[in-house]
This record gives structure tokens, sequence and C-alpha cells, in this order.
């Protein structure tokens, strides 16, 4: 059985206090069941423009909490921080602390980290992927043992935890979120994940054709197959999201959905039917994606800021449904 729609917004910046408290209060008026940040800490420079990615100009931690004392209903969350930029135990303590005082509001999105040039930039090293994600996962372990009740007891590769307890505890389900787009990222997933967040294959380390070739229908059907894998009988448990990075509401998108296509390499029928893009009317884009929720099994599904208003009404016809 599907599993009920539902809907969130992505923000990198705002221009001061007030924007940022305008932006949380609109999503949450216009539906929106989250309101998510990034997690990256570049300004503009040589290093931004090589990576392709745009300029966040707000630290997550202190913006959701920000987001989460001026909103009553939203869901507060991180799409997804980046293990290696934090200390496992101040990065976990905080998120619960933000869950604490929102009431229970949390979504805690987590993954391995993908910007070549902000590692390198920031005096960071950038291990192989393999390593990033046993990372990760031994930063998983140490959520949930400081989530469980008792004494932490803990050591693996990443962490050494010993004689306190986790404090505080969530007071809502405080999901957990991994993304990513690899085969070994989505195993793990697939095994410990609450929201398994669908991001595009970022082995380039960089945004730009690859990635979005890598996340096409088809091989978005191969990366359900490995949440599958790593799931097992838990898999209809799992909520799935997906950010809708390249969405367009208009009654005649053919012009756009020409020069995105031209853009990535990908014919227009691949373009129109990409699972990070929305192309078309609101009845065009609600049947699209109910199409995807029955061929993936996407039911939650991400825009940015910039959309939030023209997205609106398929919010309003498909949430919860």
């Amino acid at each position: 059985m599907s599993k009920p729609f539902r809907f969130g917004v992505q923000s990198f910046n705002a221009e001061n206090a007030e924007d940022w408290v305008n932006q949380a209060q609109q999503a949450e008026a216009l539906g929106y069941s989250a309101f998510h940040l990034a997690d990256h800490i570049l300004g503009a420079g040589p290093a931004l423009e090589k990576a392709n990615h745009p300029v966040q100009n707000l630290a997550a931690i202190p913006a959701m909490a920000y987001a989460a004392a001026v909103t009553s209903k939203i869901n507060i969350g991180c799409r997804v921080f980046c293990i290696d930029y934090h200390n496992p135990v101040v990065l976990i303590k905080s998120a619960m602390t933000i869950d604490k005082l929102s009431n229970g509001r949390l979504e805690f999105g987590l993954g391995a980290g993908w910007i070549t040039e902000e590692y390198a930039a920031i005096g960071l090293t950038k291990d192989e992927p393999g390593v990033r994600i046993d990372r990760l996962a031994d930063v998983i372990e140490g959520v949930k043992a400081f989530r469980g009740d008792g004494v932490i007891s803990l050591s693996n590769n990443t962490i050494n935890w010993h004689d306190f307890e986790g404090d505080p505890k969530p007071v809502g389900p405080a999901p957990i979120m991994i993304g990513g787009g690899s085969p070994r990222i989505l195993r793990l997933a697939g095994r410990e994940a609450d929201i398994v967040s669908l991001n595009f294959n970022n082995r380039s380390g960089m945004i730009g054709p690859d990635g979005v070739q890598l996340s096409s229908e088809a091989e978005t059907q191969k990366k359900v197959g490995w949440i599958k894998e790593g799931a097992g009988d838990r898999f209809d448990d799992l909520e799935i999201e997906i950010g809708a990075y390249f969405t367009f509401v208009m009654d005649d998108p053919a012009p756009v959905l020409g020069q995105f296509a031209q853009m990535f390499g990908l014919s227009e029928e691949e373009m129109s039917r990409h699972p990070h893009a929305l192309f078309g009317s609101v009845d065009a884009i609600c049947d699209e994606l109910q199409r995807r929720r029955e061929l993936h099994g996407i039911s939650y599904v991400t825009v940015g800021r910039d959309n939030m208003e023209s997205f609106a009404p398929v919010v309003e016809r498909l949430n919860g449904q």
C-alpha cells in the first residue's frame, strides 16, 4: 500500500531574520510538512564555482532552531548534515535539543558528504566513499545509542563513548533521514533509516550532467532496489523522499524542458520523467507524482524555496492522499 504524500521546502538563504521567519511561517501556512536546510559552509568564491553549487548563507543548526521557534506544526530538518563537518556527540545533542524545544518536530538528516571543493577549501580530508560511508554508519549507531535508555557504552572506529546517558531524549519520533545515491549508502539507508532521501550519485564531487544522468527514471529504479536490499522486511515501513530540484509549474513547459534536456544530455522524454524534475501544469504534475509513487514508492517530495508558492496547489491537492 502506498504511503500518503507529504511535501517539504528546502531553503539555503535568508536576507535577514525577518525573511527567515517569513519563509518558515509561509511554508507552514501553505501546508508543507517540513522545512529544511542543507549543510554547506562555503560562501561565494572559486571553490563554490568549481563545485557548481549555490551559496548557503545560514549555518544549519542555529537556523533550524530559529525556524522551530517561530513555527508550531511544521517539521524542521536538514537534508542532510554532513557528518564530517561536525563532532558526532555535539551534532546529536544539538539535534535532540531542537527536537525537545520544538516539541518533537525534528527530522534528523545525515549524509556522508560529497562536495570535493568544500572539503579542500576548509582544510578537511575527503576520504574515499567507502570510508566516509562506514563513518556515517558509526555515527548512526551513535544516534541510536544516544537516544536509547541507560548509560552509553559504545566504541567503533569513529566513536568512543562511555559513562554518560544521552540527554535530551527525543520528544517525537525524530525520524532519521539518510541521503545519498550510491549502492552502498542506499543499502545502509534501507537498513537504518526511517526516511531515505534519494539524491544524485555524487561520485564526481560536484553538480553536473554526470550526477543528473545517473538519477534518471531507470537509474532511480536501481536505487530503490538497493534500498530494498538493505531494508529486507522493513522496506514497507520506510518513507522515500526526493528533492525536485528542477520544478517548473507552468501550462507550457516545452521550452524550459528542452533547455534542461540539452543541458544534461538527456532526451526531452527522459527529462520529463526525471525523478528530480517536475514540468507542467498543476494537473500534469499531480498525475506525474502519482505515477512516480506507483513506480518508485516516492511519497515525500521536497521543492526549493523559490518554488514554494507556485507548487502550493499541488501540496493542497495531494497532501495526505
